[in-house]
Formats: structure tokens, sequence, C-alpha cells
């Protein structure tokens, strides 16, 4: 017997990324909490525009969309400095090695595939989360406020 509790409970900004816009809905409707904000855009242009307006800890992409895919919005993720560590999470149908390799070789933090289960998605944030915001601490310590 056991009680509901929302897993994201440490304050997060996330950005979800995606061109089918009921998974949008209910990306803001599964994941949002007191402590966790959700953001949508349908596309990697649209990502680019909300990052320009507002700073996100982690990112949740699609690798097919229009305009630009996911692993075009990697690929200019990772070429900015402002941008080159924050954790994105792909969050596709393709699950085939072809994509996984590409997602990874273009920066992906971690791969989960559709349909998408919210339970365990919203742990793999927290943990991913949590690994970025220690590896942002390590840089901060050794290199000084820049590299974070």
């Amino acid at each position: 017997m056991s009680s509901f509790f929302y897993v994201l409970d440490e304050p997060a900004r996330l950005l979800f990324v995606d061109d089918d816009p009921i998974l949008r809905e209910f990306a803001q409707v599964n994941l949002a909490t007191e402590t966790a904000r959700v953001d949508v855009a349908e596309d990697g242009l649209g990502a680019l525009e909300a990052l320009a307006r507002d700073s996100y800890d982690l990112l949740l992409v699609d690798l097919e969309m229009p305009r630009l895919d996911g692993y075009g919005l990697l690929e200019r993720l990772r070429s900015d400095p402002a941008t080159a560590h924050l954790p994105v999470i792909v969050e596709t149908g393709r699950e085939d090695v072809e994509a996984i390799d590409r997602a990874y070789r273009a920066g992906a933090t971690a791969f989960v595939t559709k349909p998408l289960n919210w339970r365990l998605l919203s742990y793999q944030i927290k943990f991913t989360l949590r690994a970025a915001r220690a590896e942002a601490d390590l840089r901060l310590q050794f290199t000084g406020p820049r590299a974070a």
C-alpha cells in the first residue's frame, strides 16, 4: 500500500520538444509539479527560440520533427558554449541502432523510447538532473565559473 508522490520534487525547468501536440499536453500534465515547470516547443527551431527567452535545466527532445529535427537541435546545442553541457534526453519512437548511435554522437545525454512511461521518465529526468548538477559543480570547482 503506497500513496502517490511526485518524483520531480526539486526545482527544475524542463523543455519538452515534440511535434505531437498530444504528447506536449501529456508532458505538461504528467511531468509538471509544484517545483518542476514544463514548457513545450513543437520542433527544434521552437526550442531554440524558447532557449533564447528562458533558461532550462533539461530538454526532452524528439528526433523526427519538421523544420529542425532532434539531431540538428543536438548539434546546435553542443556547438554553443552556453548550452554545450545542457542535459538532453531524447524521447523517440525510434529504437534502431542507427538512431541510438546517431543521437548519442550528436550529444544526447540519455535516450528513451515511445510510448513513454511517464513515471519511469520522471525518474530518468530526476537522475539525469542530479548527474548534470554534480558535473556542473565539478566543472565550477576545477575550472571556475566560465566552464559551468
